[in-house]
Protein backbone atom coordinates (compact mmCIF):
# COMPACT_ATOMS: atom_id res chain seq x y z
CA UNK A 1 0.00 0.00 0.00
CA UNK A 2 1.12 3.56 -0.74
CA UNK A 3 2.03 5.54 2.37
CA UNK A 4 -0.27 8.58 2.32
CA UNK A 5 1.93 11.26 3.87
CA UNK A 6 -0.72 13.99 3.50
CA UNK A 7 -2.67 12.35 6.34
CA UNK A 8 0.17 13.23 8.72
CA UNK A 9 0.99 16.67 7.31
CA UNK A 10 -1.33 18.35 4.80
CA UNK A 11 1.18 21.21 4.41
CA UNK A 12 3.95 19.00 3.08
CA UNK A 13 4.44 19.84 -0.60
CA UNK A 14 6.93 17.21 -1.78
CA UNK A 15 8.34 13.79 -0.95
CA UNK A 16 11.04 11.44 -2.20
CA UNK A 17 9.49 8.22 -3.48
CA UNK A 18 10.08 5.10 -5.54
CA UNK A 19 7.93 3.98 -8.47
CA UNK A 20 6.26 0.70 -7.52
CA UNK A 21 4.18 0.07 -10.63
CA UNK A 22 2.60 1.47 -13.78
CA UNK A 23 -0.98 0.24 -14.16
CA UNK A 24 -2.69 -0.79 -17.38
CA UNK A 25 -3.99 2.76 -17.92
CA UNK A 26 -0.59 4.41 -17.46
CA UNK A 27 -1.20 5.50 -13.86
CA UNK A 28 1.86 5.67 -11.62
CA UNK A 29 1.96 4.06 -8.15
CA UNK A 30 4.55 5.16 -5.59
CA UNK A 31 5.64 3.81 -2.22
CA UNK A 32 5.04 7.27 -0.65
CA UNK A 33 2.97 10.23 -1.80
CA UNK A 34 1.83 13.68 -0.74
CA UNK A 35 -0.78 13.72 -3.55
CA UNK A 36 -4.39 13.53 -2.31
CA UNK A 37 -6.56 11.18 -4.44
CA UNK A 38 -10.07 12.32 -5.43
CA UNK A 39 -12.55 11.34 -2.72
CA UNK A 40 -15.14 12.76 -0.35
CA UNK A 41 -15.96 15.64 -2.68
CA UNK A 42 -12.34 16.86 -2.69
CA UNK A 43 -10.53 16.91 -6.06
CA UNK A 44 -7.33 14.96 -6.51
CA UNK A 45 -4.00 16.77 -6.46
CA UNK A 46 -2.04 17.86 -9.50
CA UNK A 47 1.70 18.52 -9.69
CA UNK A 48 4.89 17.05 -11.11
CA UNK A 49 7.43 14.25 -10.74
CA UNK A 50 11.13 14.85 -11.35
CA UNK A 51 13.99 12.35 -11.44
CA UNK A 52 17.48 12.06 -12.85
CA UNK A 53 17.03 12.63 -16.57
CA UNK A 54 13.28 13.16 -16.62
CA UNK A 55 10.11 14.84 -15.41
CA UNK A 56 6.37 14.50 -15.93
CA UNK A 57 3.26 16.51 -15.10
CA UNK A 58 0.52 14.89 -13.02
CA UNK A 59 -3.00 15.89 -14.11
CA UNK A 60 -4.96 14.10 -11.37
CA UNK A 61 -4.71 11.59 -8.53
CA UNK A 62 -7.28 8.87 -7.87
CA UNK A 63 -7.72 5.71 -5.80
CA UNK A 64 -7.66 2.33 -7.52
CA UNK A 65 -9.80 -0.65 -6.55
CA UNK A 66 -7.41 -1.56 -3.71
CA UNK A 67 -7.30 2.00 -2.34
CA UNK A 68 -3.79 2.72 -3.58
CA UNK A 69 -3.08 6.23 -4.85
CA UNK A 70 -2.71 6.35 -8.64
CA UNK A 71 -1.04 9.41 -10.17
CA UNK A 72 -2.45 10.16 -13.62
CA UNK A 73 0.06 11.81 -16.01
CA UNK A 74 -0.95 14.38 -18.61
CA UNK A 75 0.60 12.24 -21.37
CA UNK A 76 1.28 8.49 -21.73
CA UNK A 77 4.87 8.98 -22.89
CA UNK A 78 8.05 9.48 -20.89
CA UNK A 79 6.89 7.66 -17.76
CA UNK A 80 9.50 6.86 -15.10
CA UNK A 81 10.55 3.18 -15.11
CA UNK A 82 9.57 0.95 -12.21
CA UNK A 83 12.14 1.33 -9.44
CA UNK A 84 12.93 4.95 -10.30
CA UNK A 85 13.58 7.23 -7.31
CA UNK A 86 11.93 10.59 -7.82
CA UNK A 87 10.60 13.71 -6.13
CA UNK A 88 6.80 14.07 -6.17
CA UNK A 89 5.70 17.70 -5.74
CA UNK A 90 2.11 18.92 -5.58
CA UNK A 91 0.71 22.13 -7.05
CA UNK A 92 0.60 23.90 -3.67
CA UNK A 93 -1.71 26.85 -4.55
CA UNK A 94 -4.26 24.35 -5.88
CA UNK A 95 -3.93 22.11 -2.79
CA UNK A 96 -4.13 25.01 -0.34
CA UNK A 97 -7.30 26.32 -1.97
CA UNK A 98 -8.80 22.83 -1.70
CA UNK A 99 -7.79 22.67 1.97
CA UNK A 100 -9.54 25.97 2.67
CA UNK A 101 -12.61 24.84 0.71
CA UNK A 102 -12.76 21.46 2.45
CA UNK A 103 -12.47 22.99 5.92
CA UNK A 104 -15.17 25.49 5.00
CA UNK A 105 -17.50 22.60 4.17
CA UNK A 106 -16.96 21.26 7.69
CA UNK A 107 -18.11 24.61 9.10
CA UNK A 108 -21.18 24.58 6.86
CA UNK A 109 -21.96 21.04 7.97
CA UNK A 110 -21.55 22.04 11.63
CA UNK A 111 -23.77 25.10 11.22
CA UNK A 112 -26.64 23.33 9.43
CA UNK A 113 -27.64 20.39 11.70
CA UNK A 114 -29.42 18.25 9.09
CA UNK A 115 -28.49 15.06 7.19
CA UNK A 116 -26.01 15.52 4.34
CA UNK A 117 -26.89 13.91 1.00
CA UNK A 118 -24.00 15.16 -1.17
CA UNK A 119 -21.16 17.65 -1.44
CA UNK A 120 -18.40 18.95 -3.68
CA UNK A 121 -15.58 21.48 -3.66
CA UNK A 122 -15.23 24.14 -6.35
CA UNK A 123 -12.44 26.57 -7.22
CA UNK A 124 -14.10 29.29 -5.14
CA UNK A 125 -15.78 27.43 -2.30
CA UNK A 126 -18.17 24.51 -2.50
CA UNK A 127 -21.64 23.18 -1.80
CA UNK A 128 -23.42 20.69 0.42
CA UNK A 129 -26.86 19.15 -0.12
CA UNK A 130 -28.98 18.75 3.03
CA UNK A 131 -32.36 17.24 3.79
CA UNK A 132 -33.99 20.26 5.46
CA UNK A 133 -37.72 20.56 6.24
CA UNK A 134 -39.34 23.59 4.58
CA UNK A 135 -39.71 25.62 7.78
CA UNK A 136 -36.08 25.13 8.81
CA UNK A 137 -34.24 26.42 5.71
CA UNK A 138 -31.67 28.98 6.95
CA UNK A 139 -31.56 32.59 5.75
CA UNK A 140 -28.50 33.39 3.65
CA UNK A 141 -27.32 36.41 5.63
CA UNK A 142 -27.73 34.72 9.02
CA UNK A 143 -25.94 31.59 7.85
CA UNK A 144 -23.06 33.61 6.41
CA UNK A 145 -22.73 35.58 9.66
CA UNK A 146 -22.62 32.40 11.74
CA UNK A 147 -19.97 30.78 9.55
CA UNK A 148 -17.85 33.94 9.35
CA UNK A 149 -17.95 34.16 13.14
CA UNK A 150 -16.50 30.64 13.35
CA UNK A 151 -13.83 31.60 10.82
CA UNK A 152 -12.71 34.75 12.62
CA UNK A 153 -12.69 32.91 15.96
CA UNK A 154 -9.49 31.20 14.73
CA UNK A 155 -10.48 27.75 15.98
CA UNK A 156 -7.81 25.04 15.81
CA UNK A 157 -8.35 22.00 13.57
CA UNK A 158 -6.85 18.70 14.74
CA UNK A 159 -7.13 15.00 13.93
CA UNK A 160 -7.18 11.78 15.90
CA UNK A 161 -7.93 8.11 15.24
CA UNK A 162 -10.58 5.76 16.61
CA UNK A 163 -11.28 2.10 15.94
CA UNK A 164 -13.98 0.76 13.62
CA UNK A 165 -15.87 -0.48 16.67
CA UNK A 166 -15.76 2.96 18.31
CA UNK A 167 -17.22 4.53 15.19
CA UNK A 168 -20.02 1.97 14.97
CA UNK A 169 -20.83 2.73 18.60
CA UNK A 170 -20.98 6.47 17.79
CA UNK A 171 -22.77 6.59 14.45
CA UNK A 172 -24.05 10.11 15.19
CA UNK A 173 -20.59 11.24 14.05
CA UNK A 174 -21.41 10.18 10.48
CA UNK A 175 -23.14 13.11 8.77
CA UNK A 176 -23.19 11.97 5.14
CA UNK A 177 -26.12 9.68 4.29
CA UNK A 178 -24.87 8.49 0.89
CA UNK A 179 -21.18 7.86 1.69
CA UNK A 180 -20.01 6.00 4.78
CA UNK A 181 -16.43 6.07 6.12
CA UNK A 182 -14.44 3.06 4.90
CA UNK A 183 -14.34 0.28 7.49
CA UNK A 184 -12.05 -2.72 7.64
CA UNK A 185 -8.64 -1.08 8.17
CA UNK A 186 -9.08 -1.13 11.93
CA UNK A 187 -9.08 2.63 12.46
CA UNK A 188 -10.94 5.74 11.34
CA UNK A 189 -9.58 9.30 11.23
CA UNK A 190 -11.64 12.00 12.97
CA UNK A 191 -11.33 15.72 12.25
CA UNK A 192 -12.04 18.01 15.18
CA UNK A 193 -12.65 21.76 15.19
CA UNK A 194 -12.18 23.65 18.47
CA UNK A 195 -11.59 20.47 20.51
CA UNK A 196 -14.89 18.99 19.27
CA UNK A 197 -16.93 22.04 20.33
CA UNK A 198 -17.63 23.16 16.76
CA UNK A 199 -17.41 19.91 14.80
CA UNK A 200 -16.25 16.31 15.01
CA UNK A 201 -16.68 13.82 12.18
CA UNK A 202 -14.84 11.12 10.20
CA UNK A 203 -12.89 12.55 7.26
CA UNK A 204 -9.85 11.53 5.22
CA UNK A 205 -9.39 14.89 3.46
CA UNK A 206 -6.89 17.69 3.89
CA UNK A 207 -7.65 20.70 6.08
CA UNK A 208 -6.05 23.95 7.23
CA UNK A 209 -4.73 24.24 10.78
CA UNK A 210 -7.05 27.06 11.80
CA UNK A 211 -10.45 28.32 10.68
CA UNK A 212 -8.96 31.80 10.21
CA UNK A 213 -7.01 30.51 7.20
CA UNK A 214 -10.29 30.03 5.32
CA UNK A 215 -10.94 33.78 5.02
CA UNK A 216 -14.32 35.55 4.76
CA UNK A 217 -17.12 33.83 2.83
CA UNK A 218 -20.59 34.49 1.45
CA UNK A 219 -23.59 32.21 1.03
CA UNK A 220 -23.98 32.55 -2.72
CA UNK A 221 -27.15 30.47 -3.17
CA UNK A 222 -29.64 28.19 -1.44
CA UNK A 223 -31.45 26.02 -4.00
CA UNK A 224 -34.32 23.56 -3.78
CA UNK A 225 -33.34 20.16 -5.21
CA UNK A 226 -36.35 18.14 -4.12
CA UNK A 227 -39.14 17.96 -1.58
CA UNK A 228 -36.83 18.58 1.37
CA UNK A 229 -33.40 18.61 -0.31
CA UNK A 230 -31.61 21.96 -0.25
CA UNK A 231 -28.28 22.78 -1.90
CA UNK A 232 -26.28 25.45 -0.07
CA UNK A 233 -23.43 27.05 -1.98
CA UNK A 234 -20.61 29.00 -0.30
CA UNK A 235 -17.95 31.14 -1.96
CA UNK A 236 -14.92 33.07 -0.81
CA UNK A 237 -15.73 36.75 -0.42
Amino acid sequence: MTHLAFREDAYRTSIEATVLAINERGGILLDHTVFYPTSGGQPGDTGKFTWAGGSITIANTVYDETKNAVHVPTAPDGLPPIGTMLVAEIDWPNRYRNMRCHTLMHLLCATVPFPVTGSSITENGGRIDFDIPEGDVPKKDELAANINALITANHAITTRWISDDELMANQHLIRTMSVKPPLGTGRIRLVSIADDRVDLQPCGGTHVRSTAEIGPIVVSKIESKGKINRRIRLAFA
